[in-house]
């Protein structure tokens, strides 16, 4: 069985992402962490990756944004 994997242009960039981890107890309000993440989402430009409820009450979210890194131009500069 052969299998094929995707070819990438030349000119296409993988996205890479930072990831922030927040994490709150069972004491919150669940009006508290949405505020926290709306304010990420907002100011930050963070968006929402994960959200994770564990047992017991301790919520778990996981954001991510893009790293954008800067092309160097072909041609050089004086």
């Amino acid at each position: 069985m052969v299998s094929t994997l995707p070819v990438l242009e030349h000119n296409v960039a993988m996205v890479e992402y930072e990831y922030l981890v927040l994490s709150f107890g069972r004491e919150v309000a669940r009006g508290d962490i949405r505020r926290q993440l709306t304010e990420h989402a907002e100011y930050g430009h963070w968006e929402l990756e994960r959200t994770r409820i564990y047992e017991g009450g301790r919520t778990r979210t996981w954001l991510r944004r893009k790293i954008i890194r800067p092309r160097r131009s072909m041609s050089p500069s004086r």
